[in-house]
């Protein structure tokens, strides 16, 4: 099978050694879960329950006060009593609204779950499939949150031919996608059919680096043996070599087919839909199972992990809560704990940080596999330059931004940069770059928020 990539990027050791290739173990029930009324990116949603509410698993407990595209109900994850409803810090390093709900010792499938009916999606209309994905509060996966029935419904002027499955997984030390591929295929395999059947779309390509090239003959046998897969078009495998960050979307996209998404372009734009394989399998489950989005897989790894492991637990459970893995941490040896992988995850400032839907990994690092260097001046070196796999200048929107200057930051890709980290990791002067144009972002949306609201208090023309 033939191998293909996208220019530039990195090639990174991977660390992938101590989880691939582990079965998906199931936590035990958290004794409370701290869970996010926001977890999407769009509109927010307001709180649905009260303390002292009981509430089982799958109950929804916040949606949008009047749902609209961009809203995702969120529901509880465990059978129990609502002890809290208060601001909390999340794996974001924001504060936000969060449920505490308390566990009863209720096990699955003994009444205390609150799950939809099943849906056949080959004879239910689209509009009552998109419904079902929205109200089973998925998003996507692998790491943005954007809403799923909004990805599956573009607009009539975007049409879009070709499905990616994006099983790539360039994130060092991350393995939960290869146990999808391993141990789901599938689940795998009918949620891209939903999708085909939602979308129309005839053509589905699954994705991944060539280091998961023993699984090819798996996932081929299930593509076979599927009854839904000859009906609603063709699937196939693309293979890409291993390079970081070839998982990110426009990447896979320009590997997979040769086109490229235009600048400040969507994958629409490329006529094409990407979804991570967590996803697929979650949409299978809603129709399926009627199983809303209420549970992680996730990797536990790092130098500072006894026993890194690829664990299923309920969203919201806190690092504590996950024995073994979190009683037998080296606390000596732990320097940082990443939210994600080590180029894209968030640092935290402590444990009590709750699991979320698009919790792909956790990270538990050594200052041996940190970098705590002081920043130096730049040099001017291009080394982010070449590196960039957008195609962008990251010395020139670093040095707009320390000038103040959003525009020139703008002009110079600043909404374009997918935040890879590659420039940061290339810097020979350790500026934190990728933490400059997150931030950089944060002041433009706050500036076209205070134009908006200046514009919406104008007062009327007066009539004549």
């Amino acid at each position: 099978m033939a191998v293909s990539t996208f220019k530039r990027g990195l090639r990174l050791p991977t660390r992938k050694d101590a989880t691939e290739g582990k079965p998906v173990e199931l936590a035990p029930l958290p004794k409370q879960v701290v869970i996010p009324i926001n977890q999407h990116f769009g509109a927010p949603n307001k709180c649905l329950v009260n303390v002292g509410d009981h509430v089982k698993r799958g109950q929804k407990i916040a949606d949008a006060a009047a749902p609209g595209p961009m809203t995702v109900p969120v529901h509880a994850s465990i059978t129990g009593v609502v002890k809290k409803i208060e601001p909390r810090t999340q794996s974001n390093n924001t504060e936000g609204i969060c449920v505490l709900i308390e566990a009863e010792s209720v096990d699955s499938g003994s009444g205390g779950e609150e799950f939809l009916p099943p849906l056949d999606p080959f004879t239910c209309t689209k509009e009552e499939a998109l419904a079902r994905i929205r109200e089973a509060g998925i998003i996507g996966m692998g790491g943005a949150g954007f809403p799923c029935h909004i990805k599956l419904n573009p607009p009539p002027n975007k049409p879009i031919d070709i499905i990616i499955a994006d099983g790539a997984e360039c994130e060092p030390y991350l393995t939960t996608d290869e146990a999808v591929l391993t141990e789901k295929p599938n689940l795998l395999i009918l949620g891209l059919t939903i999708v085909m059947k939602i979308t129309g779309v005839k053509k589905a390509i699954i994705g991944m680096e060539d280091n998961k090239a023993k699984l090819i003959p798996m996932i081929e046998r299930e593509i076979r043996l599927s009854e839904q897969a000859a009906s609603v078009g063709e699937i196939s495998i693309g293979l890409c070599r291993t390079r970081y960050p070839q998982g990110g979307e426009k990447l896979l996209i320009t590997a997979l087919t040769g086109r490229e998404v235009p600048s400040g372009g969507l994958p629409m734009d490329a006529g094409c839909i990407v979804q991570n394989v967590g996803t697929l399998v979650a949409i299978a489950e809603a129709f399926s199972l009627g199983k809303p989005l209420v549970d992680r897989d996730l990797t536990v790894s790092g130098g500072a992990c006894k026993t890194p492991k690829n664990i299923r637990a309920p969203i919201g459970t806190l690092l504590p809560d996950l024995p073994p893995v979190f009683m037998e941490i080296g606390y000596d040896k732990l320097s940082k704990i990443l939210y994600g992988g080590p180029m894209m995850g968030n640092a935290v400032p402590n444990l009590n940080i709750p699991i979320q839907k698009n919790t792909s990994g956790i990270i538990l690092m050594t200052a041996a596999e940190t970098v705590a260097e002081l920043e130096g001046p730049c040099i001017r070196c291009g080394r982010c330059i070449r590196n960039c796999p957008i195609r962008l200048s990251p010395v020139i929107m670093n040095m707009a931004l320390e000038a103040g200057d959003l525009d020139e930051a703008v002009t110079a890709g600043l909404m374009d940069c997918i935040e890879c980290g590659s420039c940061t990791f290339m810097c020979p002067a350790r500026i934190k770059l990728v933490q400059r144009f997150r931030v950089g972002k944060g002041r433009l949306r706050i500036r076209q928020q205070a134009r908006q609201a200046a514009q919406a208090a104008k007062p009327a023309p007066a009539k004549t």
